[in-house]
């Protein structure tokens, strides 16, 4: 037979009520992390026993993250519904008290964030501030190393352009050596065939005025005195030839 559906009212057996209880808080609360597991969902739930003790699970780090989210939650609602109405409400007495409780708690966290007012902290609630603490650690780190990472990549890229901008410089320059040396040499040949054509005689008819017989008889030559010149029997070169063949031994 199927179990038989549970009428809902208040158990009077006390000791009845008391496992009912029991039983189902602790299913309520596999239920919430059930829920916080496979859906990736934020979960607090809070259970205060008929004597007043509290029960409490939290899918964060801390209770206290998830309230104050809900906190800003229902205030944000709170304000957009009042400014849609039109009217402008002066805050309650109630709400005032509100806003400086949580005022009073952000400030006490960020000082035990930073490591004072921890007094009043019982082990528990250091192990929460030590792993909210540790998990922020672990995004700072891990988006420094990120930072890190991409400013690596940008320079490596920027010394593989400056690599290549200098290996086309490189080449720019060898081409304009090779160039500028063929150049030079051109002029160089240029101004060598200049100084040899230079040197040449203008006239021919004056080798037979320079040069006299090699291995004749002597000659005698008349001056414009009268007197009688005769010439030696030695090798008589030219200036040009003599001015060349210098240039040629140098």
């Amino acid at each position: 037979m199927g179990r038989g559906r549970v009428e809902l009212k208040r158990i009077e057996n006390k000791v009845s009520r008391q496992v009912t209880f029991s039983k189902r808080r602790t299913g309520l609360l596999k239920k919430a992390n059930e829920i916080s597991v496979l859906c990736d969902a934020e979960v607090a739930l809070i259970v205060f026993s008929t004597k007043g003790k509290l029960y409490e699970y939290s899918s964060d780090l801390s209770m206290e993250g998830t309230l104050e989210k809900y906190e800003r939650y229902t205030y944000a609602e709170k304000c957009l519904s009042v400014t849609n109405s039109g009217s402008s409400q002066e805050l309650q007495p109630h709400e005032i008290h509100k806003l400086t409780c949580r005022i009073e708690l952000l400030q006490r966290n960020i000082r035990q964030y930073v490591g004072e007012d921890l007094d009043f902290l019982n082990m528990r609630q250091l192990q929460s501030l030590e792993l909210q603490l540790d998990t922020a650690l672990k995004r700072i780190r891990t988006r420094k190393n990120q930072i890190i990472n991409e400013s690596i990549s940008e320079l490596q890229k920027k010394e593989r352009a400056m690599q290549d901008q200098n290996n086309l410089l490189r080449k720019k320059i060898k081409e304009k050596e090779k160039s500028d040396a063929q150049l030079l040499q051109k002029e160089y040949q240029r101004s060598t065939h200049n100084t040899c054509t230079s040197n040449l005689p203008q006239n021919p008819l004056q080798l037979l005025h320079l040069h006299l017989p090699i291995g004749g008889p002597p000659q005698r030559f008349i001056d414009n005195g009268g007197q009688n010149l005769q010439s030696s029997n030695s090798h008589i070169i030219p200036s040009w030839m003599l001015h060349h063949h210098h240039q040629v031994n140098q």
